[in-house]
């Protein structure tokens, strides 16, 4: 989404880092180039003359003036800047004192409001929570099926007593809502209203009669991300005729130039609460200021990349396989299997490496990375039996030639795929030895000495923290010019980890 506005601005930056000291004409020339970025990527013209303005008074200042890196100040400055454009700092949502919270979602058609109520009931069903999806939408065809289908893949239960296609009350309905969640139990309602290809009055007095029936706790304007300056004029429209209380991006991974993340939490002065990412259910999360920010100037999102590696890798297992790693030679294609089969899980690899500081100068090649690749590497792990993949040794050119058959790939594929195995397993051992991983050291002298490690049992693994290794003390300070350590205070971790 915000992949011209990130370019731009790191050609700005690379201008910038080649300046010993900073004078009023490199940043007029400074603040014009980010200017220019910003109306690119469509962001709202009073926006940009907010956001630069901003920018060149602190570039001014005597924090830039005495600092002995000013272009790295600016840099510093530029992300402060943006996270408070973004809406500064993280709202979550707000819940009633009485059960049955209730959500109201309004938008445009075609803004995602169904699939993102699907979206919202599994993240609060994942959160611990028992929500009701209402069908409110009783004018686009299909809506209800839709909400329906959704529900179900969610894992939620979902209220829709009118056929729709244009039949039933929808302002009866949200009401018939609110007595089924007390009598169920339910302790979230999410209502899904109907939108309309453009703001008219019918649609503005349905949303508000709706609003009136059931006083909704949180009002979420869904907006698309890809329709650039008309969001703002939307989001505007709805804040008068209806009123939220946040705002809900949907298709942020379009290849639209993304101004409208940054346009309406400024305009309407609401925060951005949620972010919808992708096609899939679980595309979706709460939206951080400081991690898109730290996204749009190419430092990554360490923070959200951890998240869901918590998500996703079991804390026991992951301290198990930290163990192997310190080891190096522990670890068998068995265990890379089961790896990259967790990775997989975790989202597209090019997406994960996007996450990850200073990859942003790699994008193109990161761009053409294809998980097919990884699925025809799981294939010739897959055709190798079970003592194969624990002792890659035994591997001779019979062996690989049947390997290579079972799985549909040439032998030159699986002769790669080894040698790189054992090339991996070599420079894990080198990297637990040279980060002081415990034990490592220890382990790897008494290979050469011929014993074993203490008790036998070869070396110590590493101590582990949530499923994370501990890293040694300055492991973090060669980070990219700007980006400071994440605060691993803000993870939303899951639950009872």
């Amino acid at each position: 989404m915000f992949d011209t506005l990130s370019d731009r601005l790191s050609a700005v930056f690379t201008t910038l880092r080649g300046k010993g000291r900073l004078s009023d004409a490199d940043i007029d020339a400074t603040a014009r180039e980010i200017r220019i970025a910003l109306l690119e990527a469509d962001v709202a013209l009073p926006v940009v003359k907010a956001f630069v303005g901003a920018i060149k008074e602190r570039a001014r200042g005597e924090e830039v003036s005495r600092a002995l890196n000013p272009a790295q100040q600016v840099i510093s400055i530029v992300n402060e800047e943006l996270i408070n454009v973004l809406g500064g700092e993280t709202r979550r949502l707000r819940f009633a004192k009485q059960p049955p919270t209730v959500i109201m979602l309004a938008g445009l058609q075609g803004s995602g409001k169904t699939t993102l109520a699907g979206k919202l009931g599994l993240w609060l069903r994942e959160q611990g929570h028992t929500p009701l999806l209402v069908a409110a939408d009783l004018q686009r065809p299909n809506a209800v099926t839709q909400l329906q289908v959704v529900g179900s893949q969610a894992g939620v239960d979902v209220f829709a007593p009118e056929p729709g296609n244009g039949v039933g009350d929808p302002v009866d309905v949200a009401r018939r809502a609110m007595i089924e969640a007390e009598r169920t139990q339910h302790d979230i309602v999410v209502v899904d209203t109907a939108g309309r290809l453009g703001i008219d009055a019918e649609l503005m007095a349905q949303a508000a009669a709706i609003r009136d029936a059931v006083d909704p706790d949180e009002t979420l304007f869904v907006v698309d991300a890809m329709i650039g300056q008309d969001a703002v004029t939307t989001a505007q429209a709805f804040q008068d005729g209806v009123g939220f209380t946040g705002v809900v991006l949907t298709k942020l991974d379009g290849d639209a130039r993304g101004g409208a993340a940054l346009s309406v939490r400024y305009v309407t002065g609401e925060p951005i609460m949620f972010a919808s990412t992708g096609e899939k259910l679980a595309d979706f999360d709460v939206f951080h200021p400081e991690r898109m920010a730290s996204r749009i100037l190419g430092m990554g999102d360490v923070l959200t990349l951890i998240e869901q590696a918590q998500k996703t890798f079991d804390e026991d297992e992951a301290e198990r396989m930290a163990g192997k790693l310190a080891s190096g030679s522990d670890f068998t294609l068995e265990d890379f299997l089961e790896q990259m089969q967790a990775i997989r899980r975790m989202g597209p690899i090019s997406n994960l490496l996007g996450m990850m500081p200073g990859m942003g100068q790699l994008k193109d090649q990161i761009n053409n990375i294809d998980d097919r690749d990884l699925d025809r590497t799981a294939a010739i792990i897959r055709g190798m039996t079970p003592g194969e993949r624990r002792d890659p040794k035994i591997i001779n050119g019979s062996r690989r030639a049947r390997i290579a058959r079972g799985s549909g790939v040439a032998v030159s594929e699986v002769n790669s795929l080894v040698d790189r195995f054992f090339e991996a397993r070599k420079m894990m051992q080198q990297m637990a030895g040279g980060m002081g991983l415990p034990g490592a050291r220890r382990s790897a002298k008494n290979r050469k000495k011929g014993k074993k490690g203490k008790g036998g049992r070869g070396p110590t693994p590493p101590k582990v923290r949530g499923g994370m290794p501990v890293l040694p003390p300055g492991a973090l300070d060669q980070l990219p010019p700007g980006m400071k350590v994440p605060d691993l205070s803000k993870l939303n971790l899951p639950k009872g980890r």
